[in-house]
């Protein structure tokens, strides 16, 4: 590719951006959301990143960078999922089993501080909290010519390729960068180019302030840096090396200095003892073989694994094309921000047609990205960050808090089309599993698999902290095990239900069915517990958190036991009895049978979803006024998302006390962080309110968005981006209560779209096109033979005659149209509206 130095170079540089792209990635079969109007998903600047929340994140699941793109001294942020400070091995406090039952008794005498008093001695662990993932450290990357003045440039991160590229001008050269986390290969690759021979002369370097033990230089040109993360931690190393085109490329001392090459590939390779042996001899491995391979290959390998998991979904909402996409990104969420201060006085079903409803897609290709980018097979299970993280001393150490934080992460992963990054999440189930039946045990004498709010590298499952708000909270294992469900439910792999996702689930109802107690009222309720991180007031003034029987704990435990139950029924199905595998009753062992009744008795006992003084859902066993009315935890509605007790169609009394309840919080300041506000998108997309999701989405892209697209808490945390992108898919499809909802929510503000490769419960695909708010054309991809409930808030006919298709009566009072379909496995079935009927 040949560049000039012609004035009108920039229009040049799109079309050069645009042929290279075409020649990396050419044959990798991309439909991609560039697709029918030839431009690329991307985010891109007209300017290098200032701070951490401008510059752009890569990653491969296990290896990750910021970008910030600068043409003077440029910094590379790194990060491997596995480099924690510290190590494993904390027990819970020995002391907390022979006070449970004290606890529980003043609790329900009323002496709310005695039994917050003696449960922080008593169930509270040494050391109080766990400690934190960390970042690897920062490539530095100085060009000679970095104080030269630099004209027409711009920064992107290319979505489709998973490649961020930098392009500018200065001194009459035109220089192009790109940086992406290769998971074939394994390592970062940073391409450096310019148009004049001879014209690239940089030094780069690699140190952890404050924490750098200086790095070493080999013969072959390699530079290595080693460490450890504590005396108990991981010990970790990254290495990196030069492949140039001219010029010459030297060590001085511990930086790598390239000299008038005309093109450069920087490899970086990064390993801890959590994975290998030797970090060190695996990083220089990783090099040589990168090394082996021209960059055009690596480039092509990087695209193509990529996409074969990013192109699986394709969304619109500007089918007519984006008109704001020839806008920088920060300037796109700038105007939207202003548009929606001038129409913040408006309820959100009335607001304006959204400001950019191309952003909004966008954004939710974003979050896939994300996902792609920071949980593979393989690798660790997304935290706070994801991987991409600045600080030794991170908020909330950047670990894993599981009373929603975690489990919001993996909220798109089945419904956008990348299911196989739920696996690190599955694994790190498995790896708490041994640590939670310890935790159990010894701190409640029950059986099964406990663990509380928060986790780390080593899976741990005791309480994590000194506050009562959160610290004795016994329903984490229980709430992650739904996930394994929840993939079931998308996939309907009954080995993976058999060998993984029962297990697991089962000793997670095990523990529950022991930990829980009878009320005054007879009723089955978890405790000492508490809402998360929220807090009561008493009649007498004193404000609480610790509890017996929170409702979501409920609520929970309800959700778990009946996917138990529907599981066992699965297995049971699928088993052929043999006369080796012990006495069977109804097909199942006995052990099995007898948990399967325990199950039974205990869904009879155990608390609804019930209404308090205000028509809201409440948010514990007694109608307690809130301390903080706006508080960001609405854990009362974990029965309406992600669970569902609650449903607008099928439970319409509870649907209204849902919406009552987030009528109040929001009144009250709700929603004021960005996982929150992601989750009040949830929340009426389930209630089947179109507006006001789209209101919340708006507000969380104004208001809780870095100029890099990036959840704002404040600070970062990742959650929110996953959150927002599967409220999105929410409003679109819905299957959660066994039948596919086609657009049930969709708001005013998106007249007309189309969205492929969406997936549904019960091994569905499904793509939709809609015009003047309404659905024109559904396409169903069976993953498997069977029969279905759609419901549509239009008529459909089926356009195969030879389907079996029938509409079922309403009630008359249930809005829109039901019916039942037979499907045959492989066989896609087309709906059409009728009143758009071909």
């Amino acid at each position: 590719m040949s560049w000039t130095n012609e004035r009108d170079w920039k229009g040049r540089q799109a079309a050069a951006r645009e042929e290279g792209r075409a020649e990396l990635a050419g044959g990798s079969g991309a439909k991609g959301g560039a697709g029918r109007h030839g431009r690329p998903l991307r985010l891109w600047y007209a300017a290098p990143a200032a701070r951490w929340e401008e510059a752009l994140p890569i990653g491969n699941g296990r290896l990750g960078a910021m970008v910030y793109g600068s043409t003077g001294l440029d910094t590379i942020r790194l990060n491997e999922d596995s480099l924690w400070y510290g190590g494993p091995g904390r027990a819970v406090n020995p002391d907390a089993r022979p006070y449970l039952n004290e606890i529980r008794g003043l609790l329900r005498d009323g002496r709310q501080a005695e039994a917050e008093h003696l449960a922080r001695m008593a169930m509270t662990a040494s050391p109080k909290y766990e400690q934190p993932y960390q970042p690897l450290g920062d490539l530095m990357l100085k060009p000679l010519n970095g104080a030269a003045q630099v004209e027409d440039y711009e920064r992107e991160l290319d979505l489709e390729r998973a490649v961020v590229n930098v392009t500018y001008h200065a001194d009459g050269v035109n220089y192009r960068r790109q940086y992406f986390v290769s998971e074939p290969d394994g390592v970062l690759v940073i391409r450096l180019t310019a148009d004049r021979p001879g014209a690239l002369t940089f030094a780069v370097n690699l140190m952890r302030r404050p924490f750098d033990g200086g790095c070493r230089a080999l013969p072959d040109g390699t530079v290595v840096m080693s460490g450890e993360c504590g005396a108990d931690g991981v010990r970790f190393s990254a290495a990196f090396r030069a492949v140039h085109e001219g010029g010459t490329v030297r060590n001085i001392g511990d930086f790598l200095s390239v000299e008038g090459a005309s093109s450069v590939t920087l490899l970086l390779a990064a390993q801890t003892s959590f994975r290998v042996d030797d970090p060190e001899a695996v990083c220089l491995e990783q090099l040589q073989r990168a090394s082996e391979r021209p960059f055009d290959e690596l480039f092509q390998r990087h695209v193509t694994e990529y996409r074969q998991r990013f192109d699986r979904l394709e969304l619109s909402l500007t089918p007519g094309g984006d008109p704001m996409e020839r806008l920088p990104t920060d300037q796109r969420l700038l105007r939207l921000k202003e548009a929606e201060k001038a129409s913040g006085s408006e309820p959100p079903e009335q607001a304006k047609a959204s400001a950019d409803p191309g952003l909004m897609a966008l954004y939710v290709q974003y979050g896939r990205y994300l996902l792609l980018s920071c949980s593979r097979p393989g690798s660790l299970a997304a935290n706070l960050q994801g991987i991409w993280n600045d600080s030794f001393t991170p908020p909330w150490e950047s670990k894993y808090t599981i009373n929603i934080n975690t489990q919001m992460n993996y909220w798109p992963a089945e419904s956008l089309n990348l299911e196989e990054c739920h696996e690190p999440l599955f694994d790190l189930l498995e790896r708490m599993l041994p640590n939670g039946k310890a935790t159990a045990r010894d701190m409640y004498g029950c059986r099964g698999f406990v663990a509380h709010h928060n986790t780390n590298l080593w899976a741990e499952t005791r309480p994590e902290g000194i506050l009562m708000s959160c610290t004795v909270w016994p329903m984490g294992a229980a709430w992650l095990s739904l996930h394994l469900w929840e993939h079931y439910r998308y996939g309907m792999d009954v080995s993976f239900l058999k060998k993984r996702a029962f297990p697991i689930m089962k000793e997670a109802a095990l523990f529950l069915l022991d930990y829980m107690t009878e009320d005054e009222e007879g009723m089955l309720v978890t405790g000492p517990s508490v809402s998360p991180e929220n807090r009561f007031l008493l009649p007498n003034g004193q404000s609480g958190s610790l509890c017996m029987g929170p409702s979501m704990d409920s609520q929970i435990a309800l959700t778990l036991f009946e996917a138990c139950r529907e599981a066992a029924d699965i297995i049971g199905q699928t088993d052929q009895p043999s006369s080796d595998a012990g006495m069977r009753v109804s097909g199942k062992t006995e052990g099995e049978a007898d948990f399967l009744a325990e199950l039974e008795r205990a869904i009879k006992r155990m608390p609804k979803p019930s209404v308090g003084r205000y028509g809201q859902i409440m948010e514990w066993r007694t109608d307690y006024e809130e301390a903080d009315p706006g508080h960001r935890h609405i854990s009362q509605l974990f029965a309406l998302h992600p669970g569902k007790l609650i449903d607008a169609l099928e439970t319409p009394e509870l649907a209204e006390a849902a919406r009552a309840t987030l009528a109040r919080r929001l009144a009250s300041g709700g929603g004021h962080t960005g996982w929150s506000r992601a989750w009040i998108v949830n929340f009426y997309a389930r209630l089947m309110m179109g507006g006001e999701a789209h209101g919340h989405l708006e507000k969380l892209l104004s208001h809780s968005t870095y100029p890099n697209m990036l959840d704002c808490h404040p600070p970062f945390q990742i959650d929110g981006n996953f959150g927002g992108a599967a409220g999105v898919a929410e409003m679109l499809l819905q299957s959660h209560t066994g039948e596919l909802r086609l657009l049930p929510a969709l708001p005013p503000q998106w007249p007309a779209g189309h969205v492929r490769g969406l997936r549904a419960r019960g091994g569905w695909s499904v793509d939709l096109n809609w015009r003047d708010g309404a659905l024109v054309e559904a396409i169903l991809h069976p993953q498997r033979g069977g029969t279905c409930r759609v419901w549509s808030s239009v008529p459909l006919h089926v356009q195969d005659p030879h389907t079996e298709w029938r509409e079922e009566s309403g009630d008359g009072e249930t809005p829109g149209y039901r019916y039942l379909l037979a499907a045959a496995e492989g066989k896609s079935v087309i709906l059409v509206s009728k009143q758009n009927r071909r």
